[in-house]
This record gives structure tokens, C-alpha cells and sequence, in this order.
């Protein structure tokens, strides 16, 4: 998810009540949650961030290790305010267990919100390179964008003038959060199982791969994608309206077995990277003099207005 998410998802956590746990509750947590977007400094290497981001820095090992380190960095800022005089007054003391406690909250709250979208987290990482994917919602979701801070305005609000239970707003959104993200997945999980059976049907394919990807504000709807017999198929899914799906007529060969795209990510390390990263990737093969262009997409960013960061184009030259 966007960092904006991430970052009201551990504010939402420290009003729901975390923050009588310590002083500095709220700056950790909310520090905490986009702590694993270290790696986001990777982006800098363009494709080959592709095959970078999303992997040790969410694995297992970092997971451990990070909220360590934020504890100690947070516990060093009391301590320079302290010296320098510029302690608030009203600041709760600092525990540094209860802190650590919430550094890890925060921390983990963000593969698990990571793990929601469809670009993939290698949660396995470095004991493992697998992908995993929830294809439940899009990567800035404008119900999480709408509700957590009204849950967090509302409780900051009561705190301010002292009512009772100025937690609640806040434990609230969080609690509808969670109902709404379990509905996005299981909508995402029916869309695919009816789209494979519609394919099966409809095709006579029996696809190795669905894929129910969650568009821009229109939580209740899929862009489906499918592959099988090496083409690729388009549909649109709707919770609501009749028919719930409708695939699109025509399906594109994928192009992956041919020996010019085994060329072409021999000699690329670009494109080596992209088809790491890739998860329903295709071909567009193009004559040049002297041999074929080479050009890899991935078919769940298709629809996307940066659609072209998310592809890679190799010259390929005949053999002599």
C-alpha cells in the first residue's frame, strides 16, 4: 500500500489506545508502519528495483531486526530532548519494553497491509524468493483514505476536550477496516473462481493462473486476467449487476516460450529483473534489421497511467 496508508494505519493503532502503553507511541508507530519502505531508496535503479523491492526489507530477518533499531533511535531522541531541555512536559515516560512492543505492532502491520495489493511481497525473504499476492485491494484505496482519518479526527477530538472513551472512533475505523479488507479478499477469491470456471466453459482452457485485479475507487469491482494454453484473457468482474462477469472476446498469445525472449533476458539485466518481478508477463515481438525487438510487459499494469515503468523493451541481433 501507499505510504499515506501505512502511515494512518499506525496513527489509527496508537488512538485506538496503544499510545497510554509509553511516551513516544504515536512517532513510533507511525514510524514503525512505513519502517520496511527503507528499501524504497532502490527505486533509484529503475527496472532493477523491481526484482529488489518488497524483499529482504520485509522478510522475516528485517521484520526482527528493524523495530529493534527504532526502539534504540527513539529511546536516543528522549534522551538528546532531555539534555537539551526540549522534553514536552506533558509526555508520558518512556518504557522501553512497551516501546518495543509497538515498534513491532507497526512493523508488522505493514506486510500485512502490503500483502493486500497485487504487485507481490516476498514475505519469505532471504530464505526464499517466492511472491505472494492477495489481489484485494489497489494500492491507494480511497475507503482506507476516507475512514481511518475520520476515525483518528474523531478520537483525537473527544481526547481534546476530555470524554471518556475517546478510543472508541478510532478502534471503530480500525474494526471496519478489517471487515472491509476481509470482504475485498473474498470477493477477489469468488471473481477468481468464476472466472476459471467461465474460462473452462466458455474457452475450453483450463487456465494455470487468475488473477483479480482491484481498480481505483471502485472497491467493488475486478479487472480479471487469465492464462492458459500460453494466451492471455481479459474480463471485468462486478459484486453487483447481472452478469457479474463478462470476459472479453479475444485472448493475445503470451510470446514467453519463444527463444527470442530467452535471448533477450540472457543479454539484459533489465530484463532478467522484470521477469523475476513479472507474474503474468507477455511479448511483444517486432522485426528490426538485423532481429527482433523484444518488448516484456506484465498484464496486470496494462491499465496503469505509468504502465510504461513497468516494461522493458531489448533489441535482440540475429546470431552470426
Amino acid at each position: 500500500m501507499d505510504n499515506f496508508t501505512h502511515g494512518l494505519a499506525g496513527w489509527a493503532l496508537a488512538q485506538a489506545g496503544l499510545k497510554r502503553m509509553t511516551g513516544l507511541a504515536v512517532p513510533t508507530l507511525i514510524i514503525a508502519a512505513n519502517l520496511p519502505d527503507i528499501d524504497a531508496v532502490l527505486s533509484v535503479l529503475g527496472t532493477q528495483s523491481l526484482a529488489l523491492r518488497r524483499g529482504w526489507s520485509h522478510g522475516p530477518i528485517a521484520l526482527l531486526i528493524l523495530p529493534l533499531l527504532l526502539t534504540g533511535a527513539m529511546i536516543g531522541f528522549e534522551r538528546w530532548q532531555v539534555r537539551r531541555r526540549k522534553r514536552p512536559k506533558g509526555r508520558l515516560p518512556v518504557r522501553p519494553l512497551p516501546l518495543l512492543m509497538l515498534a513491532y505492532i507497526g512493523t508488522l502491520s505493514h506486510p500485512a497491509l502490503d500483502y493486500m495489493n497485487n504487485y507481490g511481497i516476498r514475505l519469505l525473504e532471504p530464505f526464499s524468493p517466492r511472491w505472494f499476492y492477495g489481489d484485494t485491494l489497489f494500492i491507494i484505496d480511497a475507503v482506507l483514505w476516507t475512514i481511518l482519518p475520520l476515525g483518528i479526527w474523531a478520537s483525537r477530538r473527544r481526547e481534546a476536550v476530555g470524554k471518556p472513551g475517546w478510543e472508541r472512533p478510532a478502534q471503530a475505523v480500525l474494526v471496519a477496516a478489517l471487515l472491509y479488507i476481509g470482504g475485498n479478499y473474498a470477493l477477489s477469491a469468488k471473481a477468481e473462481q468464476d472466472t476459471a470456471i467461465a474460462v473452462r466453459e466458455q474457452r475450453g482452457i483450463a487456465p494455470d493462473l487468475v488473477i483479480a485485479n482491484p481498480v481505483p475507487v471502485l472497491f467493488w469491482q475486478r479487472e480479471m486476467l487469465w492464462r492458459g494454453d500460453a494466451m492471455i484473457g481479459r474480463g471485468d468482474y462486478r459484486a453487483f449487476g447481472t452478469p457479474a462477469l463478462t470476459l472479453q472476446r479475444g485472448a493475445a498469445a503470451t510470446n514467453m516460450a519463444s527463444p527470442w525472449v530467452a535471448r533477450a533476458a540472457a543479454q539484459n539485466s533489465d530484463a532478467q529483473a522484470f521477469l523475476f518481478w513479472a507474474r503474468i508477463p507477455y511479448a511483444h515481438l517486432t522485426d528490426i534489421a538485423g532481429g527482433k525487438r523484444v518488448t516484456l510487459r506484465d498484464a496486470r499494469f496494462d491499465s496503469s497511467p505509468i504502465a510504461d515503468r513497468f516494461s522493458v523493451v531489448v533489441d535482440v541481433k540475429d546470431r552470426p
